[in-house]
């Protein structure tokens, strides 16, 4: 065989301590490049050195050729360092048990022993072809996944989002204020920071804040700093997040949060460009980019006078309208089998994709927690799976139609409503009771009561 014909040739690793068998074997595959080795160490080595596609192993090697522990050993060292080799194991009189257990560590099949050549032949060639169709799956999810992903970092076939990144390309090199407008768990924060490395500003820092986890009396030294001794605490002049971000970006995330007095502090920072450090009149020339995402109504808060219009004016140069996730079709189960390789290879390998009762799940899912938690849904579900499939129920995304037509009784259809309501109000208040309370037109008590009621985690 010429070294060029052994070059396309695909490689199959016999391991096996018989050298009789071995040479048989060896020659009776010539559609391969066949590399034989006797023991562990050299079975490993040439798994290193040729990445065989196809490997056939006999598990009773020296120096326990009676038993399987080192061709056990063997096949976990294969499944670890080369997990999409197709291995498959020789099964000698009586030892189905074993060929069984090493197709649970990860084999592909087995076969019985004495060996017949033509019908280990054809499972060998049967799992060449799978492991170029799976090559081939792999090849087109990487290109498929290269071409989704747009300001580097998002992931998206819909239209709708294309349009949106398009516009924060668009703008990306401007000085514009730019302020992005989305339900809570939309990417307000990826597409910021793609804004970012998007614009000549990339090498410069990008400080993201939110302005509703901050105490009103903290949020104003958050984001001007303060001179040491302005208040009790300040031990230490400190920068604040406006000038952490000189040449680069800021983004406050819901800026509706920002209480009145403060938004006049903003307002001149934006229009003058110079800062004022708590406990200090001294005026600081500062270069930031503002980028601002709020989920809330800001006209509506103007016209109620908690938001100032000037400042919405200077902060609302741009404005991004950012769709849910319901409203963008394909989108979900995009980015559930993004976010199911991820956890998958981190926590639970044995998985490898959904089952088409959880595609048809996530696609009919209304997701009121958007994105964020489309992705907490398939971490956990991924976690807790027990086959290879991720399942509707390890999803926890059972049809709430079916649910209802299920109910034993209009009191179960209704707790069933309530639950649904509240769990999804929870999601779109990230879990804070009394956002959700609000939300739901109850008080905070009756809230507690309910959960308490229905068992419901916050």
């Amino acid at each position: 065989m010429t070294d060029d014909r052994a070059k396309q040739l695909p490689k199959l690793l016999i391991v096996e301590d018989d050298a009789g068998l071995q040479a048989q074997l060896k020659w009776a595959y010539e559609d391969f490049e066949v590399i034989v080795a006797g023991d562990r160490a050299s079975a490993i080595a040439a798994l290193r050195l040729e990445t065989p596609d196809v490997v056939t192993l006999d598990l009773g090697l020296p120096p326990d050729p009676d038993g399987t522990s080192e061709g056990f050993a063997v096949l976990d060292e294969i499944m670890a360092l080369k997990p999409d080799t197709k291995v498959i194991v020789a099964s000698g009189h009586g030892a189905r048990e074993s060929a069984l257990t090493a197709i649970a560590r990860g084999a592909y099949d087995f076969y019985q022993k004495p060996v017949d050549i033509d019908a280990l032949g054809l499972i060998v060639r049967r799992a060449l072809q799978l492991h170029r169709l799976e090559e081939e799956n792999r090849r087109l999810a990487s290109k498929i996944a290269k071409e989704e992903r747009v300001l580097g970092r998002m992931i998206t076939a819909a239209p709708e989002m294309l349009k949106v990144a398009r516009t924060i390309e668009r703008v990306a090199n401007t000085n514009v204020s730019v302020m992005l407008l989305g339900a809570s768990g939309t990417g307000k924060e990826l597409l910021a920071r793609g804004l970012h490395e998007a614009s000549d500003r990339a090498k410069g820092e990008f400080v993201a804040i939110n302005c509703a986890a901050i105490p009103e009396n903290l949020l104003e030294s958050e984001l001007f700093g303060h001179e040491k001794g302005a208040f009790t605490g300040a031990v230490k002049t400190t920068p604040g997040k406006i000038e952490q971000a000189a040449g680069g970006t800021l983004f406050l995330d819901e800026v509706g949060d920002i209480p009145l007095q403060l938004q006049v502090k903003l307002l001149r920072f934006l229009q003058e460009r110079v800062i004022e450090r708590v406990g200090s009149r001294e005026s600081i020339p500062v270069g930031t980019r503002i980028v601002c995402a709020t989920h809330q109504d800001l006209e509506a808060m103007i016209g109620d006078g908690r938001f100032r219009e000037d400042l919405y004016y200077r902060l609302a140069e741009i404005v991004v309208r950012i769709p849910s996730l319901a409203d963008r079709p394909g989108d979900a189960t995009l980015l559930a089998k993004t976010f199911l390789g991820r956890y998958a290879s981190e926590m639970n390998p044995r998985v490898r994709g959904f089952a088409s009762d959880a595609l048809a799940a996530i696609d009919a899912w209304s997701w009121p927690g958007n994105v964020r938690e489309l992705e907490n849904r398939v971490k956990r579900a991924v976690i807790m799976a027990d086959e290879k499939l991720v399942s509707a129920a390890d999803l926890d995304l059972a049809d709430p139609d079916e649910q209802v037509v299920n109910a034993l009784n209009l009191k179960t259809a209704r707790e069933q409503a309530d639950r649904k309501v509240i769990r999804h109000a929870l999601a779109r208040s990230e879990g804070n009771i009394s956002s959700t309370a609000k939300m739901l037109g109850i008080s905070r008590p009756t809230l507690y009561d309910l959960l308490k009621q229905y068992d419901l985690q916050t």
